[in-house]
């Protein structure tokens, strides 16, 4: 496909034309393909950003699903590492028809990337609606996946880091309660269980110790047996559900902020490819009446012979 620029070449003023006239043609040319080129590479550079993002997100996911056992959780939901490669191979392809779409001024990949981007766009929305419509049947769905993360625990090192990185994050331990451990066949608290950590739970819903130099692993040991009361004085007894919602609603500009941002940059990065889409299309257009007059002119300049007998023709 031909560069926006070789299109506005065959577009400058003719010799023929009056100076002034043709003077602020050019000007106007020039402001046009200013204008054009900011459009073109603030839109590849945002797309670039995200490619290099989306690929290393990639990777990282790779790398950690190669380096795991192959009988570790396989499943989208509770596996991040699976996770990561969706999500970084889906960021990859939209970003990937945006950044050379932009940079080729290929209009066949840009409304491709207009077409996944928006379709993308929608989906969010239509997902926070129903999100805040079927409350309810969210947060059920929500403690379920919880729930059979922590039944998972120690079976993925992936998500086990997760799971600690979130219970001392937001000083919580298990869904609803610190007893929710007892899902766990590492912690379950029975006679038959001949776990060292039974009855128990992660290090990570330990209240962390001042001036501990260092880590007591074995701090959730025994913690089940124990009341919400006695235990509180050495785990977090509240449930990183309940937190998470409490997080958000005491964080509700910055959640706000955060989403507002992401929707407004996709609308940004639409709105910037359908402007390059309807610039290219408008300069291939100009180029084809250029063309049919130029072509027209020269039909009627056609030099005659003397003497010809234009009965003929």
């Amino acid at each position: 496909m031909c560069c926006v620029s070789r299109l506005t070449a065959g577009m400058l003023c003719r010799p023929s034309h009056a100076s002034s006239g043709c003077q602020i043609t050019n000007l106007q040319q020039t402001a046009a393909m200013r204008g054009y080129r900011t459009i073109k590479y603030t839109l590849f550079v945002f797309c670039y950003f995200f490619w290099v993002v989306s690929a290393i997100l990639t990777a990282v996911g790779i790398y950690a699903k190669i380096a795991k056992e192959k009988d570790v959780v396989d499943t989208l939901t509770v596996d991040p590492a699976l996770l990561l490669i969706v999500v970084g191979s889906l960021m990859f392809l939209i970003t990937f028809l945006g950044c050379f779409g932009a940079l080729r001024n290929a209009t066949c990949l840009l409304k491709a990337f207009v077409g996944t981007l928006t379709t993308v766009l929608i989906l969010q929305v239509t997902a926070g609606v129903v999100g805040y419509v079927f409350t309810d049947k969210v947060m059920e769905r929500t403690e379920k996946l919880m729930m059979k993360a922590i039944v998972r625990y120690r079976e993925d090192r992936d998500l086990e880091n997760a799971i600690d990185f979130i219970q001392k994050k937001f000083q919580c331990c298990g869904v609803q309660r610190y007893k929710d451990w007892n899902q766990n066949i590492y912690f379950e608290c029975s006679d038959t269980n001949p776990s060292l950590e039974a009855c128990g739970v992660p290090f990570s819903c330990c209240i962390p110790v001042q001036n501990q130099t260092v880590l007591n692993t074995m701090c959730g040991y025994g913690m089940q047996q124990l009341d919400a009361g006695p235990a509180g004085q050495d785990v977090f007894t509240i449930g990183c559900l309940e937190k998470i919602i409490w997080w958000a609603k005491n964080n509700l500009l910055l959640v706000a902020g955060l989403t507002a941002g992401l929707l407004l940059l996709e609308v940004c990065m639409i709105s910037l490819a359908a402007v390059q889409i309807s610039r290219i299309q408008k300069v291939q257009q100009q180029k084809k009446e250029s063309s049919a007059r130029a072509a027209a002119v020269r039909k009627d300049s056609y030099w005659y012979p003397a003497f010809a007998d234009f009965d003929d023709d």
